[in-house]
């Protein structure tokens, strides 16, 4: 590819005309022929490596300063400019795709994966990128980020355009919009859950992280925000395309009402434009009802018909590691969700808690390297619905486990509910199962669908809730 085919709107230099082998911000790749862009990231800056990757023959480094170097092409920002070039290096399958785009805190997962459910039943071809891992129709592709770096985002959507995909539902994180790694991606229709305290190792305040949330909206042709959230009610006000509401305690353009929480399925009314349908669904959690709620709004608004997503929501068994109930085969129940916000765990707990007729076990720890100022938060959000808690460690990444532990206690000084303490996370939950009697229920938070814990220096082992869970269960016999 001619390097002048990697940017549009930028006056280019007479050397544009050059072939280019590869396009990267990574240092580590810098080849003849390359373009590097020059990114600046939290501990390293890709401007240190920009006369080294001139002297190995790269056809243009992109800079957001004179460097004076030959053949630098100088833009505002090199993360932008990078997400652009990914998309002009793929012919520009986001021009391609329809594009359905999920943010907030709490609940992209479950959304997305419902969205992508109702979508696939009414016979759309659909992609999703996300946390769990990523979608072309039926074949499953791994992930690292829930959204991808620009260049892998890229050829992941040219393989759906390839695969001919319709439509793709997305997690959009707040790192990935900052970092603008969707490119010049614009989105159909894009949802907002929900606004409470994560990730402030990275944007330091809440405003700095409403404000990375909202920079999807702005490149969103409708917006669909959840007005039970104050944040949401904010976004409401300031979005000034294409906009709706969803609730499930006020009226609004989607309203859920008329709500019956069982222990293994959820029921209520989702009504819209003046019509109405009977939606149950093998899901738990009032939470849930707010996920597919704005689930079904997005697919209606794709012309999905109401009985079509009344059948197929009937058919939906809910996703992995999101309110996840563990066989057991014993009279008491364990239940694995993701929850690692302060939020997330007091709406999972208070779900719950509605239908647990002996005690609530809530097991938990917090990760390392992240956002300190929660752990404490955290739990208190369990003291408040849990009978008992198991405090244990989650990914403690770089820091020791007893240190992150320590910091979660903070928040049970003036908490009257009982805990223990159990260091290595299988020993606690062997603890936990232990402990567990009739009709009690314990809820393993954190993990999720995660298979593995991670350990110093990006250290990955495997580990699975619930093979741990069996192991455990066969010990307790």
């Amino acid at each position: 590819m001619n390097l002048y085919k990697l940017f549009e709107d930028i006056k280019m230099p007479d050397f544009s005309d050059r072939e280019v082998s590869l396009i990267t911000d990574d240092s580590r790749k810098i080849q003849e022929d390359c373009v590097f862009f020059c990114v600046k990231g939290g501990s390293f800056d890709g401007h240190t490596k920009a006369e080294e990757a001139i002297q190995k023959g790269a056809a243009a480094v992109v800079t957001e300063k004179d460097m004076g170097l030959p053949r630098q092409i100088i833009v505002e920002s090199s993360r932008k400019a990078y997400g652009t070039a990914c998309a002009a290096w793929f012919d520009h399958p986001e021009r391609k795709l329809k594009f359905i785009g999920v943010t907030g805190t709490n609940g992209k997962t479950t959304m997305t994966n419902v969205i992508k459910h109702i979508l696939t039943y009414a016979g759309f071809k659909t992609g999703l990128i996300g946390t769990i891992h990523n979608e072309i129709g039926n074949q499953i592709v791994s992930t690292q980020n829930t959204t991808p770096m620009a260049y892998e985002y890229m050829s992941l959507l040219d393989r759906m355009v390839k695969e001919k995909c319709d439509v793709v539902i997305m997690e959009v994180s707040s790192f990935g919009l900052v970092q603008y790694r969707t490119g010049p991606t614009k989105f159909d229709i894009s949802v907002f859950t929900n606004l409470t305290q994560d990730h402030l190792d990275y944007h330091k305040t809440m405003e700095e992280y409403f404000k990375a949330k909202k920079m999807l909206f702005d490149i969103s042709d409708v917006s669909v925000c959840n007005i039970d959230d104050s944040y949401g009610k904010r976004l409401y006000d300031e979005i000034k395309t294409e906009k709706y509401t969803f609730s499930r305690k006020e009226k609004a353009d989607f309203y859920a009402h008329n709500i019956s929480l069982e222990d293994d399925k959820t029921s209520f009314i989702f009504e819209h434009h003046g019509g109405a349908s009977d939606i149950s669904v093998a899901m738990t959690g009032m939470f849930n009802v707010e996920n597919i709620t704005a689930a079904a709004a997005v697919c209606s608004m794709f012309g999905v018909s109401d009985e079509d997503i009344v059948r197929a929501l009937s058919e939906c068994k809910g996703v992995k590691g999101r309110c996840e109930i563990i066989p057991t085969g014993r009279d008491f129940t364990v239940i694995c969700d993701y929850a690692h916000t302060p939020d997330a765990l007091e709406n999972v707990l208070s779900s719950i808690k509605e239908y647990c007729d002996g005690r609530l076990i809530c097991l938990f720890g917090c990760g390392g390297n992240r956002d300190s100022q929660k752990r404490p938060l955290m739990a208190q959000a369990a003291a408040e619905y849990a009978d008992m808690l198991v405090i244990t460690s989650d990914n403690p990444r770089d820091e020791e486990p007893e240190d992150i532990i320590s910091d979660i206690l903070k928040g049970l000084d003036k908490c009257k509910c009982p805990y223990i303490t159990v260091t290595d996370r299988k020993e606690a939950i062997i603890k936990a199962l232990s402990l567990a009697k009739k009709d009690d229920i314990i809820l393993l938070a954190g993990k999720g669908h995660e298979d593995y814990q991670v350990l110093r220096d990006n250290v990955h082992i495997h580990f699975d809730e619930r093979e741990i869970v069996a192991e455990g269960l066969t010990l307790l016999k």
